[in-house]
């Protein structure tokens, strides 16, 4: 009798120890989805602009919700690996602006093209590359996206062409404007308008800073960036605009960037600390989506929780990957300049030395 119940007090001792998170979770009913107002977009030759309500899925939710804190934690920890100088160059980091990348991902297809500036990092995860594939990128290693050679603003997925290091690159934006009203070219232009360019203020840069109409005869839409839902249903307002044959479309998107223009930029001598946190407190993109998914009963902040735990374990095995990988041999520098060519030689900085491209 003794022995059985020594038994029956180790098994009741043992399921004391489970964490009570956890069977808080398995309990508990949560409902499929739930209705919210979105902020009302600003209009530019449109008669009517995206819808005011939308319905989340808590399907959905907890996918966007993971997705932003995976962007978040990914650039936290680049900039922790550039302070350690394991990450070298240019390194422009995007948290903060969060609910755009996510946001415009849940909008589109995965066949629809994509290509951006050099703040690129959470658009390359979004399009589909792995964590472990980007911070190898940003630390120069044979696993990284471009295989070790193209670095933060070079990054390339299926159907998305970078990150472009050069300003403008994207595209000479009013002379693209105008050739793709020309055409009627189903194309979304894109401006995130995260309040400063580089350490100037949009209100000192710009005599007017109403980005969304500066194609002129191009419609437009200006979208709260901060709140994923806003950007996602403004997306597929303008993708849907674009595919039925109208040609194309401006959205202005207002967000924030949390840290300076660059890694060199410190982004505090333009603008105060306590701005920051006032973005930080009351418009965050994660802080916005998690209290509407637990004030619905979409979730619960045990099960988010757990989500944070394992996206910041899902970061630290990617940036362990990215400092333990091998860096690309030098022979392979000319590598890939051609796709589908024959090997040829290109001449190096010494006009002596001559590397091998091999597609």
């Amino acid at each position: 009798m003794r022995k059985m119940l020594a038994a029956v007090s180790r098994v009741l001792s043992g399921v004391a120890q489970k964490p009570a998170s956890r069977v808080l979770v398995a309990s508990r009913n949560f409902a499929n989805d739930a209705t919210f107002e979105i902020k009302k977009c600003d209009l530019h030759r449109l008669e009517e602009g995206p819808p005011v309500t939308t319905v989340l899925t808590r399907e959905d939710g907890l996918r966007y919700y993971r997705m932003m804190q995976t962007v978040r934690r990914m650039e936290l920890k680049a900039d922790q690996l550039y302070k350690q100088k394991i990450i070298r160059g240019f390194c422009h980091l995007c948290d903060g602006q969060e609910a755009c990348c996510v946001g415009l991902e849940a909008g589109i297809n995965p066949t629809d093209h994509l290509i951006t500036a050099y703040r690129a990092h959470g658009f390359t995860f979004t399009r589909g590359l792995s964590v472990r594939e980007i911070l190898a990128e940003l630390t120069g290693r044979r696993g990284g996206c471009a295989k070790g050679k193209g670095g933060s603003m070079h990054m390339y997925a299926k159907n998305f062409y970078g990150g472009n290091g050069i300003v403008g690159a994207q595209g000479q934006i009013f002379e693209a404007y105008n050739m793709a009203a020309l055409w009627k070219l189903p194309c979304v232009f894109i401006c995130e308008n995260n309040r400063y360019g580089m350490g100037t203020s949009v209100e000192r840069a710009a005599a007017s800073t109403d980005y969304y109409k500066r194609g002129d005869f191009i419609p437009g839409l200006r979208v709260d960036g901060m709140d994923i839902l806003c950007v996602r249903e403004a997306t597929r307002f303008a993708a849907a605009y674009c595919r039925s044959g109208k040609g194309p479309i401006l959205m202005e998107l207002q967000t924030y960037r949390y840290h300076g223009h660059s890694m060199s930029d410190p982004g505090v001598s333009y603008r105060t600390r306590e701005e920051i946190q006032e973005v930080r407190s009351k418009s965050d993109p994660i802080m916005l989506l998690k209290d509407r998914m637990v004030n619905s009963n979409l979730a619960s902040v045990e099960e988010l929780k757990e989500i944070d735990v394992e996206v910041r374990k899902e970061i630290e095995d990617a940036a362990q990957f990215a400092t333990a990988d091998p860096e690309p041999p030098l022979e392979e520098l000319g590598y890939h300049i051609y796709s589908s060519d024959p090997p040829f030689e290109v001449r190096g900085a010494n006009q002596w030395i001559k590397f091998k491209s091999i597609s």
